[in-house]
Formats: C-alpha cells, structure tokens, sequence
C-alpha cells in the first residue's frame, strides 16, 4: 500500500514540475518528456507485477513471464522515441536484466535475481524525471 501512495506522489511531483517547465520547453521536448515519464511509469507499474509474480511463482508462473512480456513491450516504446544516451543506456541495461530474468524462468528458477530490472527501472524513471 505504502508503494501505491510513494508512485501516487512521484506522478504528482513530476507533473507539477512538468507544468513548471512547460513555459521554457518548446512543445516537442514536452511531448518527449510526457512520453518518458508515462512510459518509465508503466515500466515502474510492471517491474511491480514483476516483483509481484516472482514472489508467487509457485501458485502461477505464468505471471512472472507475462510481466516481462509488458515491460519488453514499454521498452520497444521508449527505446523508438528517445535518442537521450543516458535513457539509451538504461533501456539496454533493462532489456538485458529482461532477458537475464526470462532465461532463468525458462530453466526452472522459481525465484530469479530481478535486482538488475529493478535498478535498470530506476535508471529509468531517474532520466525520465524533468
């Protein structure tokens, strides 16, 4: 629940800062922005389902893979619509740990190490805040 509220208030406080700059940013360095934030939002959203799935393999495993499937599918987003290195960077890193994760699910682990989504997640949502 604590989490729910912490994601609560980091929207609120990238809006408002978004709102604080979009005077100064001309409208397509805005429209990017809004694409990283909603996008590392959704990313954020689904290395939570990740953790999530992990946490409950063994009642379905199932769960874990489809979490990866949406995170690979907000990676292709963000990684179309960026040319930041620093975004760059953290999207390959994210892809990798996906890949790393799904290979460990694919050969039994029940409980794979997802520390490398997770902190790629963070890099993230990091270079996408204004």
């Amino acid at each position: 629940m604590a989490t729910r509220h912490r994601h609560h208030r980091t929207a609120l406080a990238v809006t408002a800062a978004l709102l604080a700059v979009t005077a100064a940013a001309g409208c397509s360095a805005l429209d990017k922005t809004l694409d990283c934030v909603r996008t590392a939002d959704a990313i954020a959203t689904s290395v939570g389902n990740l953790r999530q799935a992990v946490s409950n393999a063994s009642s379905d495993p199932t769960q874990a893979s489809e979490a990866l499937d949406e995170i690979e599918k907000e990676l292709g987003d963000l990684g179309d619509k960026t040319d930041n290195a620093d975004l760059t960077k953290a999207v390959d890193d994210l892809r990798s740990g996906v890949t790393n994760v799904r290979d460990a699910i694919d050969k039994g682990d029940a409980t794979p190490d997802i520390t490398p989504v997770t902190d790629a997640a963070g890099e993230i949502a990091k270079v996408c805040t204004p």
